[in-house]
């Protein structure tokens, strides 16, 4: 499901196919299943990574979805377009640069595609790695080193077009 940048996807990769900037971080350390503060989630964190999501809504664009059939589908998620970690340090500055990611996607000749501020995703991106934390132990799991979180979307989502290149900082999709 996670491709490198630069990968090559056909614009039919499912029945509604879209694109969205989107936002992971990768687990580094297995403290974070006790953290308590967007610090000590931000010390248990070893990377950010660039992400474009490829989501798949299957139902028609004038359909209106609720929670269970976002749930039904798996939020759409199909693909993704992965760029190379950036580390974290633990630092107040860290903390306050997550919150303020400015994300802009462009097309092949640079015109601006979409575009979406970091605290779009409950006001701080270390939030969400709280809600999801929490959303898993509440169901037995815990978060591993190496794990990889989607945070949510940070821009609208588009839809795909044969023949487009989608560009976001530190990742490509060519689209054929």
């Amino acid at each position: 499901m996670l491709l490198p940048s630069g990968s090559l996807i056909p614009a039919n990769f499912g029945a509604r196919p879209l694109f969205e900037g989107d936002l992971m971080v990768r687990v580094g350390s297995e403290a974070i299943n006790q953290a308590t503060s967007r610090q000590e989630v931000l010390a248990a964190l070893d990377a950010v990574v660039p992400f474009i999501e490829l989501p798949d809504l299957i139902y028609d664009s004038g359909v209106k979805l609720d929670a269970a059939d976002l749930i039904a589908i798996n939020v759409g998620a199909r693909l993704g377009i992965v760029g190379e970690p950036i580390p974290l340090q633990a630092t107040p500055e860290w903390q306050e640069r997550l919150s303020n990611i400015q994300l802009v996607i462009l097309d092949e000749t640079g015109k601006e595609l979409a575009t979406g501020t970091s605290n779009a995703l409950l006001e701080h991106p270390l939030d969400v790695v709280l809600w999801l934390r929490d959303d898993l132990q509440s169901v037995g799991k815990r978060l591993r080193k190496g794990d990889l979180l989607s945070l949510g979307t940070i821009t609208p989502l588009m839809p795909v077009e044969s023949g487009q290149t989608i560009i976001h900082p530190a990742t490509v999709i060519m689209v054929e």
